[in-house]
């Protein structure tokens, strides 16, 4: 799934996904009883058919269920959307998405956290990444 097409998801077709991502597949009426202040059947429906035509999605028939699933993985989808961000809003660069995250008042990281990202660093540093 490319990553400006992730970007272009209204606030309810996110949600569905997340839905999709949290159970991994669901029918249109498990979906629609966990959306917050879920809209009618039908509506559910026609959300999960936009997000079938937009490649996010993809059902299997199985009796007179349709069965719904994300087309890729949570994680490859984090990534793409990453990937396309870091390229939008930074001109590429992790080094100034990095430091983007990290600069803030909402931004605080425990000694365990700022150990395991130190970690993470040496180890790009290893790969020469």
């Amino acid at each position: 799934m490319a990553a400006s097409a992730q970007l272009r998801l209204s606030r309810r077709e996110r949600q569905i996904l997340e839905i999709l991502y949290r159970r991994g597949e669901a029918t249109a009426a498990e979906v629609r009883a966990e959306l917050p202040e879920a809209p009618g059947y039908s509506a559910v429906r026609a959300l999960l058919r936009v997000l079938e035509q937009k490649g996010h999605v993809r059902h299997q028939e199985r009796g007179p269920r349709y069965v719904f699933a994300p087309v890729v993985g949570r994680r490859t989808a984090t990534r793409s959307a990453l990937r396309h961000l870091v390229h939008t809003f930074f001109a590429g660069s992790v080094e100034q998405t990095v430091a983007a995250l990290l600069d803030g008042p909402s931004t605080r990281l425990s000694a365990e956290q700022l150990d395991r990202l130190a970690a993470l660093i040496e180890q790009a540093r290893r790969k020469g990444v």
